[in-house]
């Protein structure tokens, strides 16, 4: 008998992506001909300060921002916390009231839990069975006394899409002193998002979930927003974020930005016909449940009456790389918040599992990735004890 061909097959990008060939290159040479620290006076100083000048070029044409109100960070979750500590700390004689919703990434859901816990008055809004907010809760939350309100751009678990641009309009309207945060982590490098026409005054970004390297983020930091930084020291990037720059990571961030927004659109466009494909191949097959799904590169689905993390590995075998979740808390299995806030029913919370594109997917590998779990699928349901 043929032995079956295994094709490796990464769909797991929600959690990171694969260094485009062209970044890893980029950032190579930095480590090793122009790896000066860009704040020395010499002329290696100067060819490293040079790729940091470079990267907030290429990153504030795309944001449509001032090169000062970017800051570079180690990832999504230090921007996160230095927008929401940060922007807390400093502007809390206006107010301690922090806003928020229930299917945060876990690096604003804690950060806000945090500040409970230092004097803030925390509300946590509700979302629907779609993970959409409850946007009239959310207006009647934002007051007087609201400091923060932080809403993510795309949820990293099921791809709902949130309104961003009309809850900052609604939350200055209400609050002109209110700090407006969005996580864009999933959507950067694949939906367009300009904070000043959103009313946004902080954003949240990382460079590993667009083909970038780990270890690197960026906050977007309107001008006329306070910050207090969480780090001391030489005064780096304006006060706001002490330490030497991560160069190499700066400058292939950069570059994998510029990739990206070349082509947005085309890229959109390739992934939802990916998406259309992958659905068709489970369309004859039960219990196949779509959470969310407002992007096409985020595929939720609660599959009945197999374990999520039984699949996962069983897809591992045929080479096929998904996730059962949110791989960004822990390597732990856990209930997903998210379908929690969604009033998701029981047998879900053990039965989902995330598949997650990028612009390097294939048609080939979004076939044989649907094809293998359409086999699997009832394979794994004869073994459920009954």
């Amino acid at each position: 008998m043929e032995k079956e061909k295994i094709m490796e097959c990464y769909l797991d990008n929600s959690a990171t992506t694969k260094v485009d060939p062209d970044v890893a290159e980029l950032i190579q040479k930095v480590m090793t001909e122009d790896y000066g620290n860009p704040a020395s006076l010499h002329r290696k100083g100067f060819e490293a300060e040079q790729h940091i000048r470079k990267a907030k070029k290429t990153l504030s044409d795309i944001l449509k921002c001032k090169e000062s109100e970017l800051i570079f960070t180690s990832g999504g979750t230090e921007s996160d916390n230095l927008a929401l500590i940060g922007s807390y700390f400093a502007n809390m004689r206006s107010g301690n009231h922090v806003v928020t919703t229930r299917i945060e990434h876990p690096a604003v859901l804690r950060t806000v839990e945090y500040l409970g816990t230092i004097g803030a008055k925390v509300d946590f809004i509700d979302v629907d069975s779609k993970g959409h907010i409850d946007t009239d809760q959310l207006e009647d939350a934002v007051g007087d006394k609201t400091a923060i309100v932080s809403v993510m751009h795309v949820n990293n678990e099921i791809g709902a899409l949130q309104p961003v641009s009309d809850i900052g309009r609604m939350v200055h309207e209400k609050n002109p002193k209110c700090v407006f945060h969005v996580d864009d982590v999933q959507g950067f490098g694949k939906l367009s998002l300009i904070p000043k026409d959103s009313n946004i005054d902080l954003l949240s970004v990382s460079a590993h979930k667009l083909h970038g390297p780990k270890g690197v983020g960026l906050l977007f930091r309107s001008e006329k927003v306070k910050l207090s930084p969480l780090m001391h020291g030489g005064g780096h990037q304006g006060g706001y974020r002490s330490g030497t720059e991560n160069v190499p990571g700066v400058a292939g961030f950069a570059l994998a930005a510029s990739k990206l927004y070349e082509d947005l659109e085309g890229s959109y466009e390739r992934m939802t016909k990916l998406k259309k494909i992958f659905m068709e191949g489970l369309s004859e097959t039960d219990g196949v449940v779509l959470n969310g799904g407002d992007v096409p590169y985020i595929i939720s689905l609660s599959i009945r009456d197999v374990r999520a993390e039984v699949l996962l590995h069983a897809l591992e075998e045929k080479g096929v790389y998904i996730s059962s979740g949110s791989a960004c808390s822990s390597n732990k299995v856990r209930a997903s918040e998210t379908l929690k806030a969604m009033c998701a029913e029981t047998w879900q919370l053990d039965s989902t599992v995330r598949i997650s594109l990028s612009s390097h997917t294939t048609e080939d590998e979004i076939r044989y990735a649907s094809n293998q779990l359409r086999t699997l699928i009832p394979q794994l349901r004869k073994f459920v004890r009954k």
